[in-house]
Order: structure tokens, then sequence, then C-alpha cells
């Protein structure tokens, strides 16, 4: 793997088609923007069709020869998620797990009845991801993890916090979810000969719409907004961000069951590396429960249906 790697250094994607979710900001935006730049028919889908409008606009002044467009996506719906997978075309090559809300200082839930954290970024892209399996049958599904996970537990008996919540314990936890899924995808995915390749990406520490989004919502306390103020100091652009990911995406040296971030000061900064994996998150009997708890929750299956 090069020191410094950029889209440009992968194979061109004419004639590929790529989802993003949670697209029209951040490092959804970015990857977007990258995947369209190299050829892909990319589709941003998110839950804000004015967002969506406005960010095709921008990458369609980038990149006038850009094949993109908005779809709507609502994560904290399973019926929205439903509707998105149905019409998306038979072959997906490039499926980017990435939408999330972070922090909310607040106990919410999702249409569905689930805690919003876990709901949005994590049930919810379990089962889109299931039900677009079918149509992944040669691709790549890059699902998005964070530094948070080293910190966090599954804690299967409380998943969805509902005896006690705490903002940040929640976000962790959402975030241990999509990389232990994102592992045992792809142990399911050789053992079953689907034939995608299931792999895991974070973006070290970037700046996104992801802080004043959560931790601000609804009026942002005073700690809030000095975490937000301290953390944007010390992080790098969503452009930056977004190179892991992409690199997941992308490259020809990525592989399945792999887990890509920063390679420096702390998987924080730094060009797109191996990143660690905790012991939690590699538990491979703790991925089985978890996949059947979800499959519980969601009603979603692997055959692409629920």
């Amino acid at each position: 793997m090069p020191n410094t790697w950029t889209p440009a250094d992968s194979p061109r994607l004419d004639g590929k088609t790529a989802v993003v979710t949670g697209a029209t900001g951040g490092i959804g935006y970015q990857t977007a923007l990258a995947l369209a730049g190299q050829g892909a028919t990319t589709v941003l889908a998110a839950r804000n069709p004015a967002k969506g409008a406005q960010a095709v606009a921008r990458i369609r002044r980038a990149l006038p020869s850009a094949q993109v467009r908005f779809e709507l996506l609502d994560l904290a719906s399973l019926a929205s998620v439903a509707r998105f997978a149905s019409a998306q075309p038979a072959t997906i090559d490039i499926l980017v797990n990435n939408g999330a809300v972070m922090g909310l200082p607040t106990r919410e839930t999702t249409q569905d009845g689930f805690e919003r954290q876990i709901g949005v970024n994590y049930l919810a892209h379990f089962a889109l991801t299931l039900r677009l399996r079918p149509a992944l049958a040669a691709g790549r599904v890059i699902t998005v993890a964070r530094l948070a996970h080293r910190r966090a537990t599954l804690g299967l008996d409380d998943f969805q916090s509902e005896r006690h919540y705490n903002p940040m314990r929640a976000y962790g936890r959402s975030k241990l979810a999509m990389l232990v899924f994102a592992l045992e995808l792809q142990r399911r995915a050789v053992s079953h000969g689907w034939g995608l390749q299931s792999i895991a990406a974070h973006p070290g520490w970037a700046r996104t719409d992801i802080v004043p989004n959560g931790l601000g919502a609804g009026g942002p306390t005073l700690k809030a907004k000095i975490a937000e103020t301290v953390f944007n100091l010390v992080a790098r652009p969503a452009r930056d961000g977004a190179l892991p990911i992409l690199f997941a995406a992308m490259a020809p040296d990525a592989r399945g069951g792999a887990y890509y971030g920063p390679d420096a000061w702390g998987e924080t900064r730094g060009a797109p590396g191996p990143a660690r994996i905790f012991p939690q998150a590699a538990d491979a009997r703790a991925a089985t429960g978890l996949w059947a708890l979800s499959e519980t929750l969601t009603g979603a299956t692997a055959d692409g249906h629920a």
C-alpha cells in the first residue's frame, strides 16, 4: 500500500453503480463526489430532498459529466429502507453504509421504536445491506465505523439503552455494531458463496455535520459547544476523512474482511492504512448473537427479503 493514496490511483469506475448513504454532506458527500469523479453512476441516499438537490448540483458543477442522482432514504424508517432498496438496479457495485447521528442528548426513537443511534447508524444499514445483497453479488459493501468502537461494548441484553441511556455510550455501541457486522458479513459471504466483499473503514478525526447534528441537536449545551469547538480545532477536513472509505471502496489492494483508517497519530489522521480491530469487534460468537438479534428486530434476512 502506498504511503499516500488518492482515488486517481485506482481504476476508473465507468459503468459501475455506487450507493452512498448520508451523502448530502461531510464524509458521505466527499465519498460520493470522488466516486462520481472516477466515473461511477452514484446515488446520493439521504433523508432531506433539499440538501440532496444542493449536493447533486454541487457535484455537477465540479464534474459536469457526472452521473449522479439523489434518492430519498430515511434511515429512521425501515419502510423507507424497503422502498429505497426495491427501487435500486439489479446490480450494485459499491454500497457505502455511512449515514449516522451522534450523541443525541436524550434518548430518542425511530419510527420503528428503535433507540435512534442504534436504529439509524446500525439497524437500518443492516436491513439495507441484506435487502440489497442479491444486487451486490460481485460488489463491495463498505461499512463506516469509528474510533469510538474501541471503548464500546455490544451489551446485547440492553442493546437499545432501554434501562440506561448515555449519549456517547450508545453512539460507540452503534459503531461497534457496524464493525462487528462488517466482519460477520464477510464471514458469511465466504461461507455461503455470496461473492461480495465486506470491508470496514473509519475516517479518523474529521470535521463533519455529525457533531452539530447530534451533540448540538435541539440547542447544544455548553459542554457540547466546547466539545465541538475543540474537536474542530484538531480534526481534518471531511475530504481527507473520506480517503480510507474510498480506499476500501475503490483500491484493488483492499481486501474483504479488512478494516482501514488513517495510518498516523493513533489512526486520527494520515494516509489510508490497516486499522486496529479491538477484541470486542472480532468476537465471532458475539457477532452471531448480534446478527440474530438484528434479523429479529428488522425482519431482514440474507435472501434479500423481509
